[in-house]
């Protein structure tokens, strides 16, 4: 599962073009690193989450 815990971002599609303009979908993933919260679980969130440490993170843990 890559998406964020905190903030549900996950996945965005998009479109790489070669030189001969061929198009090829791919996806881009969000930057997702362990983390704990505040009563000691482990969850997924993405760097931006992280750096903001926001008043997401206490929804997260007592969701939890």
């Amino acid at each position: 599962m890559r998406k964020c815990t905190v903030c549900g971002k996950g996945y965005s599609s998009t479109v790489k073009r070669s030189h001969s303009m061929q198009a090829t979908k791919y996806r881009l993933f969000p930057n997702l690193q362990w983390m704990k919260i505040e009563n000691g679980q482990r969850v997924k969130a993405c760097t931006k989450c992280i750096k903001t440490r926001s008043r997401k993170l206490a929804k997260v843990a007592v969701a939890a």
